[in-house]
């Protein structure tokens, strides 16, 4: 018996808008098996409740750069207990809870409506850390302003948009050897599956002052203090006795397995609910928001429900001094950062949905959809934020059956509402989202069956990849160290290979990946389909000038009509593309 949804998927995916979207049924010579509205719409839900945390984080992270406020120490070390500048410093905090929303909300709706892609885009979390305490400085004490950094991050998306339209981004993805872009998606399980473990989650993971990482989970009376400051998340012996780690695990993480085994549909998004909803009540154990001073003001905040926050202070806030070297060479550092961290993540997200070519190696509608990242970049420091990217969480949706943009664009429209929703969809606890992290790591991890682990040329980078994207908690870096290596070890092989006419030669290296240049070379498609479309018509001239009849495909393109009237016989020639 059909149910409504089943009806409601058949219409959309007959109408113009199915077809757009490649849904199944609509016909598409390149429909997405599989995908369906509902899903997608579900998927689309799923990727924002596990990205919306970055409403309140990345708000309270770059509102440490003190925004466009002025603290009279230009060191920062006193602006701290500075009432005014404080003060002003959550004038600036609440704007960028208005702003990291509505560049969300801009930048995945594009990505879906454009692209064709189920990736969700927001300011990207270690981009924003990066932007503000390596650049800026906590509270401007770095060595650029908080608006010559806007102006870098601005001109930096400009750079990759033509970069983009060139195709150089995508090229550089796609020439990456396959061991290492598996390592890349493997790598990013275990980054988010980290992030869901750590603080940012579950906390069952904290910080160790012997070993840096140990067991998490006690309650903030027993963090270690270490010269009568206490070191956040730091556990002394009371582990793992927080109740609000134990409702993540079970109901966060548990309850989803079980709902994921017998295949029940929106497991996630039920599993991430369920905590959120029993972490509101005030006076329970569990709670988002304790009696204290922290849990007084994110109360305050939730019990509003709707509001509206307009832009004043971070809006259109750039300084254009472009003639500065210490601009450019933080422009510099944001270009190779985000070029390896967001090329990683939009490939990765890609092939993790089904979407890569499996002979150019690259993704459907790769142009478009890095041009969108780019152009929002840009939007972004308009609006007073760091670099918006591609979210890993994304992979979310993709689990939950996300196949199409209609992903992306549902995650779009719930940031938007977010902007006057702020006060609710900021209150999900991380420790609500944390067990969906870690199941999706564990699903994305299932890339390190096709590494070729035969040969250690490829074996090392892969797994110096893996390792390094989690531990260093950045994709960008682990990227790095994995072709570093590859190109190190393997460039060597190949120089003696060539100096000794193949005699010094690896004793297994017939199991070694062949690297190859993928099909298709660097030319993008929007201008290769500009190129083939002159092609005809440069035919129909020559056709014009002689007395041939020319057959394209079988196609008659042009006949001498004026030398058949004269009884002359046209002659024929057949053209075979290559």
């Amino acid at each position: 018996m059909l149910t409504f949804a089943d009806r409601l998927n058949a219409q959309v995916a007959a109408s113009p808008f199915g077809w757009w979207f490649r849904l199944e049924g609509s016909g598409h010579p390149r429909e997405r098996e599989g995908s369906r509205f509902m899903t997608d719409v579900r998927a689309g839900i799923t990727t924002w409740a596990a990205m919306a945390y970055i409403i309140s984080v990345n708000a309270s992270i770059v509102s440490d750069t003190g925004g466009t406020c002025v603290c009279s120490d230009s060191t920062g070390a006193t602006c701290g207990s500075d009432d005014v500048y404080m003060a002003c410093v959550q004038d600036v905090k609440r704007d960028l809870i208005t702003s990291t929303a509505a560049m969300s909300a801009l930048a995945s709706f594009l990505m879906g409506a454009l692209a064709n892609l189920p990736v969700g885009m927001a300011p990207g979390m270690g981009l924003n850390a990066y932007f503000t305490y390596s650049v800026v400085g906590k509270y401007g004490s770095g060595f650029i302003s908080y608006r010559e950094a806007l102006a870098a991050v601005f001109l930096e998306g400009w750079i990759f948009f033509i970069l983009s339209l060139l195709g150089l981004r995508q090229w550089l993805a796609r020439i990456m050897p396959q061991s290492l872009v598996l390592a890349v998606g493997s790598g990013i399980g275990l980054y988010i599956a980290f992030i869901g473990l750590a603080s940012g989650g579950l906390n069952v993971i904290g910080g160790d002052t012997t070993n840096l990482l140990g067991l998490g989970g006690c309650n903030e009376d027993d963090w270690i203090n270490v010269g009568g400051t206490p070191l956040a998340y730091f556990c002394g012996t009371q582990v793992m006795r927080n109740p609000a780690t134990w409702l993540g695990i079970f109901t966060g993480g548990i309850l989803t397995v079980l709902l994921m085994i017998y295949r029940i549909k929106g497991s996630l998004l039920i599993g991430i609910f369920v905590t959120s909803i029993i972490s509101w009540p005030r006076n329970s154990a569990v709670t988002y928001f304790p009696h204290n001073e922290s849990g007084d003001a994110l109360f305050e905040f939730f019990k509003q429900v709707v509001t509206w926050r307009p832009i004043e202070r971070i809006g259109n806030a750039l300084d254009y001094n472009y003639g500065s070297g210490k601009l450019w060479y933080a422009l510099i550092t944001f270009l190779y950062v985000d070029i390896l961290d967001t090329t990683g993540t939009l490939y990765s997200m890609a092939k993790f949905a089904g979407l890569r070519d499996p002979v150019t190696l690259d993704f459907e509608n790769s142009t478009i959809a890095y041009c969108v990242d780019a152009f929002s970049i840009s939007m972004g420091a308009l609006v007073g934020t760091s670099p918006v990217t591609a979210f890993v969480e994304s992979a979310t949706g993709i689990a939950e059956g996300g196949k199409t943009g209609i992903t992306a664009m549902t995650t779009g429209i719930l940031f938007f509402i977010s902007i006057f929703f702020a006060p609710i969809f900021a209150s999900i606890p991380p420790w609500a989202t944390g067990g969906a992290l870690v199941i999706v790591g564990s699903l994305m991890i299932r890339n390190v069956r096709d590494i070729n682990w035969d040969y250690v040329g490829d074996a090392v980078p892969a797994f110096l990849t893996i390792l390094f994207i989690p531990l260093s908690y950045n994709i960008a870096y682990g990227v790095i160290v994995g072709v570093f290596t590859y190109v190190i070890i393997n460039g060597f092989v190949f120089i003696m290979r060539k100096i000794s006419r193949d005699r010094i030669s690896p004793p297994n290296y017939d199991a070694s990946e062949p690297w190859v240049i993928p099909p298709g070379g660097i030319i993008p498609g929007w201008l290769k389909y500009l190129i083939n479309r002159s092609k005809p018509a440069q035919l129909e001239d020559t056709a014009s000038e002689y007395p041939f009849e020319i057959r394209h495909h079988g196609r008659n393109l042009s006949v001498d009509t004026a030398d058949q009237d004269q009884g002359m016989t046209p002659r024929t020639a057949s053209f075979t593309e290559k």
